[in-house]
């Protein structure tokens, strides 16, 4: 409890000494130190308030009372290895199965989104007996050297591409593609799944109710904030894996506690209809961006589904040359207003787009998607030589939202 008195300053210089400079954060010309979160707000050692529009692990809402509370009562009764026999792994293997494809019916837990991309790879690799991986430019998959090889966001920083790794954009190849060359798809939801996209439960449905991928992965909003991830795939792969002979343990994965807990933010899905909500509000937020668009030309392509948005800052719209500059000035700033707001707006750089909560909200006719709104012109900003927090936000009064989500 001491800890939770020590100023801002002190934090601060403790952290600077005890861990890497690798280890960034948010803000870091002036931090803001966060000790109190409670739906899609966060609080600092001040008390003053933020909408948290970075967040994407607070699936639906930080310190969700129905989730906190199941991991409580769980970790009051046993919290042990999971190769134990227990009813909360096999109850949250079956109500994730019914949000998925009949096909998608074998299911792996695990502790982190890196950890279950990195199980895909290997049983991706067992399945079809090749090591080549196709990726997405700018993709992201995790933080294991597994992962960073098949990631450009990071390797074309560090060892560079390696010759079985083919970075390609999304229009040059697709799920027919993939099959006839006898490869198998893994569809990453750890940033995306969850109904964060609105219209589905799953991003990859997006792409039509004929596509079924291999492999599946989910992670971070998975547990909104606890330690859990899974890997869901078909008999096929799963039995190639198997195959091996080796067997497959994770001491922590799908243990009782992080089971109740994914149970707990499945029923909070359905319950308070965040699906529907992030519909709802994604698409006036969208609107919202649009007519910003018309009146400010800094802004280029505003790209996005549901709760998962980019915006793109742009110095000509004829070439589209990326506002870089621009861009990191946004990200770099935090505005005090009546309720601030830590927002992400990002140029070239969707591993970085906005991955907002499903927005549990103890207000529910009130959308924060009316309390803010992008403003002015950061081109004639920086054409004056402005660099202080003239503000690339401002904050308006809550008006009841245009329409209260409907059941998915």
């Amino acid at each position: 409890m001491a800890a939770d008195q020590r100023g801002k300053a002190a934090t601060l210089t403790l952290r600077r000494r005890l861990l890497s400079n690798s280890c960034r954060l948010f803000f870091p010309e002036d931090p803001i130190k966060i000790v109190r979160g409670r739906g899609q707000y966060m609080y600092d050692e001040q008390g003053a308030e933020y909408i948290d529009c970075i967040n994407n692990v607070a699936h639906v809402g930080h310190c969700h009372p129905l989730v906190v509370q199941a991991a409580h009562e769980q970790n009051q009764v046993l919290n042990t290895n999971s190769r134990y026999l227990h009813d909360n792994i096999v109850d949250y293997a079956q109500r994730l199965s019914e949000t998925l494809p009949e096909k998608l019916c074998v299911f792996y837990f695990l502790n982190s989104g890196s950890e279950a991309n990195d199980l895909a790879l290997r049983l991706a690799r067992q399945y079809t007996g090749h090591w080549d991986v196709v990726v997405l430019d700018h993709a992201y998959h995790g933080h294991l050297s597994s992962l960073i090889d098949i990631s450009p966001y990071k390797f074309r920083d560090l060892d560079g591409q390696k010759e079985w790794v083919h970075v390609v954009c999304a229009a040059q190849v697709g799920n027919r593609h993939i099959r006839r060359a006898g490869g198998v798809f893994v569809a990453d939801e750890i940033q995306v799944g969850f109904g964060r996209v609105g219209k589905h439960f799953w991003a990859f449905q997006l792409q039509g109710e004929d596509f079924v991928p291999d492999i599946v992965t989910m992670g971070k909003s998975i547990g909104n904030g606890h330690p859990v991830a899974c890997v869901a795939t078909t008999q096929a792969v799963a039995r190639a894996f198997e195959a091996t002979g080796v067997e497959y343990f994770n001491t922590f994965g799908g243990s009782p506690v992080s089971c109740a807990v994914g149970l707990a933010v499945l029923d909070v899905l359905e319950k308070e209809q965040l699906q529907a909500h992030a519909a709802c509000v994604g698409s006036f937020l969208m609107e919202l961006l649009g007519q910003q668009k018309a009146k400010h030309p800094i802004l280029g392509d505003i790209r996005g589904v549901g709760l998962f948005i980019g915006v793109d800052l742009i110095k000509d719209e004829a070439t589209r040359m990326p506002a870089t500059e621009e861009a990191d000035y946004v990200v770099s700033r935090y505005f005090f207003l009546e309720t601030s707001c830590l927002c992400s707006v990002y140029c070239s750089d969707w591993e970085r787009a906005p991955r907002l909560p499903l927005l549990f909200d103890p207000r529910p006719q009130t959308c924060w998607a009316h309390r803010v709104q992008v403003i002015p012109s950061l081109s004639s900003h920086f054409k004056q030589g402005n660099t202080k927090a003239a503000g690339a936000l401002r904050h308006r009064q809550p008006q009841a939202c245009i329409s209260q989500p409907q059941a998915a």
